[in-house]
């Protein structure tokens, strides 16, 4: 039995006019949450990304808690690499520090493919839960890009500069454009089967790409992100691209068959219309703001919302993710504000 879905995000995401301002935070899912961290005071995240209860269960808990629109797989962009043969470990305060990085063609010829009914079958029942008895509201499936997955794989984990990345891709195209290839089959694998069983949008994560100039962008990436898109669009589901940095491709990602561009907080939703982006637009309060009094953050995201509703096509969100220091209670109230303020 399928239960009612609060589809008001999926009707804003295709451009349509909805009664309010629907939103949902980057990163929504923990965090902060005080039923989270207690769960990790007994399990890493990936033991509880392979327990689909406890992935479910933290997954719906800001539906539940803040009234969004929208609820986030909970996972890590991280999860179908150990597929490929990437040694990966999620390592508190650091993030993800991988083993066996790349260094050549030789590694980058060794990966594996993603068999999603053996390799990832606890996210796929982790959807079909939520989806299938749990949720009232869209549930948002995603992956990581090849550029920000690659940067990763290469550097042995995060990195500040992602010099490594970017002299293999200039000193090893063959390299760069083979891994490439490999990441992006992986990922409409991936996607593919998120939506099979039952996610109804799509975001593709490139928190990292921004570290690229938008010449080397239009040569290195964007072939690989049209092909991904392009595959993905048979799905007919929204499609959304975000990443940090990134307003020098904001016009590279009007060009790509999406249907929604995630800003941060340094380009404002008016610049972008006037740098010439169509597609729905979603964001942008910095979560930085979430830490200051309500004063700020109401005056902060009134206006926000003033241009969302001005320009049309808007999703609220955050510039990025949520960060462990911002309250629950302040999402709360952060959502009731967007209803209220933006309801027709």
């Amino acid at each position: 039995m399928s239960i009612k879905l609060n589809d008001t995000i999926l009707r804003a995401y295709k451009g349509e006019k909805t009664d309010y301002i629907p939103g949902w935070f980057m990163r929504q899912a923990g965090r902060s949450q005080p039923e989270y961290r207690k769960l990790k005071e007994k399990y890493s995240l990936f033991e509880i990304t392979h327990q689909p209860e406890l992935a479910a269960y933290v997954t719906r808990l800001p539906v539940e808690n803040y009234g969004v629109d929208g609820a986030i797989l909970y996972k890590d962009i991280m999860t179908p690499l150990p597929a490929m043969g990437v040694d990966v470990e999620i390592k508190n305060g650091i993030g993800p520090v991988i083993s066996n990085p790349i260094r050549n063609l030789s590694d980058v010829e060794k990966l594996g493919e993603l068999n999603p009914t053996s390799d990832i079958s606890y996210v796929l029942e982790t959807i079909r839960l939520l989806t299938e008895e749990q949720l009232t509201v869209p549930l948002i499936g995603f992956s990581g890009a090849p550029f920000t997955l690659a940067s990763y794989m290469i550097e042995g984990g995060p990195s500040k500069n992602y010099s490594k990345t970017k002299a293999l891709m200039y000193r090893e195209p063959e390299t760069w454009f083979l891994l490439m290839d490999k990441l992006s089959d992986m990922i409409i694998t991936y996607i593919d089967a998120q939506v099979a069983a039952g996610v109804k949008v799509i975001q593709i994560f490139d928190s990292w790409v921004g570290s690229l100039n938008a010449a080397d962008y239009r040569v290195f990436i964007k072939p690989v992100m049209t092909k991904i898109f392009s595959e993905l669009r048979k799905h007919n589901i929204p499609l959304i691209i975000f990443g940090v940095g990134a307003r020098h491709l904001l016009l590279e990602w009007n060009d790509l068959p999406v249907d929604v561009i995630g800003l941060d907080w340094r380009t404002s939703i008016t610049e972008a219309r006037e740098m010439g982006v169509t597609k729905v637009i979603q964001g942008n309060l910095d979560p930085t703001i979430l830490l200051t009094e309500w004063e700020t953050i109401e005056k902060r995201t009134k206006g926000i919302l003033d241009e969302g509703m001005q320009q049309g096509k808007y999703v609220f969100n955050l510039g990025h993710g949520v960060t462990p220091d911002i309250k629950p209670e302040t999402l709360k109230k952060l959502t009731e504000l967007i209803h209220v303020y933006t309801r027709k």
